[in-house]
């Protein structure tokens, strides 16, 4: 099991993820929700995963977050708790 990556992203990984963040319009106590999670270094498999919070999926594979969905869009991969 790896451990979310959060320095170093690739350039256009982060871009993504800030732009998804904005467009989607998440609200500061959801992203303060994500925060607390990957404070706690969670362990991620190695393929594609995904988290449930409320009103957001956090999508990733191995230790890169992917992306974020909202409830409407479906979510591929391993759920994780």
């Amino acid at each position: 099991m790896a451990k979310i990556r959060r320095n170093n992203l690739p350039p256009a990984l982060l871009r993504h993820l800030l732009d998804h963040v904005q467009q989607r319009h998440f609200t500061a106590s959801q992203l303060a929700l994500l925060t607390d999670w990957l404070d706690g270094r969670p362990e991620v498999p190695s393929g594609r995963w995904f988290k449930r919070f409320p009103g957001m999926y956090v999508c990733g594979e191995g230790e890169l977050v992917k992306t974020f969905l909202t409830p409407g869009q479906i979510p591929n991969g391993r759920e994780i708790g």
